[in-house]
């Protein structure tokens, strides 16, 4: 998934390591724990022992300071890494399901052509189902066995699931409507958000 996110940034322009990792975390929110520079480098190294980007030096005007030797490299994708990147992009297997598959190909849907992400968004819908229907099966059978707070959190997932299940059929209706996520809706355009459940403020006590 790495790869992927990697060259599909590359696309956009050419960057160096660390405006790279920064586009990583901005945009893989989910995903953002995993991009360190021990995890980038490493792979920015095979793509380019592979051919699909390239490395060259980067003018000294726009190299942060402080930057390392390593970090005064920009890279840039190939010919090759673009028919690389359309191949991940058709992909639409299992692993697109899952949520780390999921949000870095669900961030590169722009790119990708109809039928594959009507596949992708279908496949989602069936994991999400079947996480779903899995905690209504726990809480039936153990639910009176949870103390209140494991209860509450498998009611929280539960709630994720029924609200991520919802998002992705309007996804599946837009699609094979032809229509476009609405710019101009956050729940549209954002996908399924974790509501955090109100605080209730603790009581005045005063001072005796």
């Amino acid at each position: 998934m790495l790869e992927m996110a990697i060259l599909g940034l590359l696309q956009e322009a050419p960057m160096h390591g660390y405006e790279l990792r920064k586009e990583l975390a901005a945009k893989l929110g989910t995903l953002r724990a995993a991009i360190s520079y021990g995890t980038l480098y490493p792979t920015l190294k095979r793509l380019n022992t592979a051919g699909w980007i390239s490395e060259q030096a980067a003018s000294t005007s726009i190299v942060p300071p402080m930057t390392s030797k390593r970090g005064r490299i920009v890279y840039k994708i190939t010919a090759e890494g673009k028919e690389r990147f359309a191949d991940l992009l058709a992909q639409a297997g299992p692993e697109t399901y899952d949520d780390a598959g999921f949000g870095v190909h669900f961030t590169f849907f722009s790119r990708t052509d109809r039928a594959t992400r009507l596949r992708i968004l279908e496949g989602r819908r069936r994991r999400i189902e079947e996480r779903r229907e899995g905690l209504r099966d726990m809480m039936a059978r153990a639910g009176d066995r949870l103390d209140a707070y494991t209860l509450e959190l498998q009611r929280h997932g539960l709630d994720a699931c029924e609200r991520e299940v919802r998002w992705l059929e309007e996804l599946i209706t837009n699609e094979r409507s032809g229509r476009s996520p609405d710019r101009n809706n956050p729940s549209s355009a954002a996908g399924p958000a974790v509501e955090t459940p109100p605080v209730t403020p603790a009581p005045h006590l005063d001072r005796p």
